[in-house]
């Protein structure tokens, strides 16, 4: 064991448990856990301000289960590595495979030059339940559409998930490395916007444990119908958990599987695996289709008549859209750093369909403020709501978000938790305040247009105008 180091390279897999990388590399070989920082390979795509706040509190967890021998670094990994091993003398790497474009042709620079010089490179699956080579169809083409991808491609056909890896090996550091503090990766900013966000998360492996355990036991029975419900606790809020690799999907999997299934749960249980599904079918996407982030998947909406309105882009961005169900969601995402799922819809479908603006200006918000901001979920997810993607709504599916509103906020809790200027609005009200009577307005202390605004478009005339504009298309052929 003397003469055998090997590095194993952290990524979107911050965890112990169930950790393929870590335990191989650490069988019969001491190991050098490092971590890179690579905003210069990752370009356009380096973490946003949000991911960055909880990498901060992610990489001190793993530190403190590593007994601090967690090793930074800043900078491009394909520099840094080589001459990481070269002045180690380590003898292989290891690293869980990543997904995105810019990380698999960095990955495959690394690894063809550590092979030239004969060094181990070694990779796992510690992120997908399906990995996308895995999964085409019966004419080796990649899945467009959900529903087959989800049950043919993988849980009929596919290879069946792997087993959890368990029985860690007694971890033996290398001491004496030179690397980085915590605070050279410069994650925060200088003003501490984020103080909220730590009151209610727990970023590391612990607390994405205590989070699933939570939602197994107070989440996953109502989660079919009550996932719609932005006012109750029916989700499991576990993306960041997983976008961060603090917790495997396969640990998700088996748990959720392993549930004692009663006639109330049975559908509750298979509607959760299936959205973890979607996490699969976004990936699935972006490896196929690597422009998924920036263009179109359908092309013909590269001709589509999108608005350039800044004004009403910042009105969306901070919740003053005069929609208090779509300004409850801006809020929530700015304050918390998550939104709500179908929030989320609401909110989308509102900026492209009924402002009009381009995807790709929520698609960056989103990128920057969501703590789960992940580069295939974020952009599939943004292409569906557009209808310009692959299995995407269709685009005169618009939401309207009073209806919305009324549907899946009934009470109105969700708005008056992040619109409270709006807390004293009776129910009937809540969700459409400028159709309130003077005289409740005045009881509620509300002023519209100065204490909340009223709506910026009208619903009606701009649904008319969307959906001219996606007719136009059409016509334009």
């Amino acid at each position: 064991m003397d003469n055998i180091l090997n590095i194993v390279w952290f990524r979107q897999d911050l965890r112990i448990e169930d950790n393929p990388a870590l335990f191989k590399a650490a069988e019969n070989a001491i190991i050098l856990p490092i971590y890179i920082l690579d905003d210069e390979n990752a370009n356009d795509w380096c973490m946003g301000e949000a991911s960055r706040w909880w990498l901060q509190k992610s990489l001190q967890s793993l530190n403190k289960s590593l007994n601090g021998n967690l090793h930074l670094f800043n900078g491009k990994a394909d520099e840094i590595i080589p001459d990481l091993i070269e002045k180690t003398d380590a003898t292989g790497i290891y690293w869980n495979r990543c997904y995105e474009p810019w990380r698999i042709s960095r990955d495959k620079k690394i690894k063809a030059e550590l092979l030239t010089n004969n060094i181990k490179v070694r990779s796992f699956n510690g992120s997908l339940l399906f990995e996308p080579p895995n999964i085409k169809k019966a004419d080796d083409t990649p899945y467009k559409v959900f529903t087959p991808f989800y049950k043919k491609g993988c849980v009929e056909n596919g290879p069946p998930p792997r087993e959890l890896v368990t029985n860690l090996p007694k971890l033996i550091f290398k001491k004496n490395i030179s690397s980085k503090n915590l605070s050279d990766l410069s994650l925060l900013s200088d003003i501490p916007w984020y103080r909220h966000m730590e009151e209610i998360w727990s970023p590391g492996e612990k607390g994405a444990n205590e989070r699933l355990n939570q939602f197994l036991e107070h989440g996953i029975q109502n989660y079919k119908i009550g996932r719609n419900r932005p006012d109750k606790e029916f989700v499991s809020r576990l993306g960041a958990h997983f976008h961060f690799g603090e917790l495997s999907p396969h640990q998700a999997w088996f748990r959720v599987k392993n549930l004692t299934q009663s006639s109330d749960t049975k559908d509750s249980i298979e509607h959760f695996l299936s959205e973890l599904g979607w996490r699969e079918f976004s990936n699935n996407l972006l490896y196929y289709w690597q422009e998924l982030p920036e263009n179109n998947l359908q092309k013909k909406f590269d001709r589509f008549p999108w608005i350039n309105d800044s004004t009403n882009l910042k009105k969306w961005q901070h919740g003053l859209t005069g929609y208090p169900i779509v300004d409850a969601g801006m809020r929530q995402l700015w304050k918390t750093g998550y939104m709500h799922n179908r929030v989320r819809m609401v909110t989308g479908s509102f900026l492209v369909k009924n402002l009009m603006l381009d995807w790709r200006h929520g698609e960056r918000w989103f990128w920057d403020t969501l703590l789960d901001a992940d580069l295939a979920n974020n952009s599939a997810s943004w292409q569906w709501i557009a209808g310009c993607g692959a299995d995407a709504a269709p685009f005169f599916r618009i939401f309207n978000p009073i209806v919305q509103g009324e549907k899946f906020d009934p009470n109105g809790d969700y708005v008056r938790e992040y619109i409270p200027e709006l807390s004293q609005i009776p129910t009937k009200f809540i969700h459409k305040p400028w159709e309130a009577p003077e005289d409740i307005l005045l009881k509620a202390g509300i002023i519209l247009d100065k204490d909340y605004p009223l709506p910026i478009v009208d619903l009606k005339l701009s649904r008319e105008r969307a959906l001219s504009a996606f007719k136009s298309l059409s016509e334009n052929n």
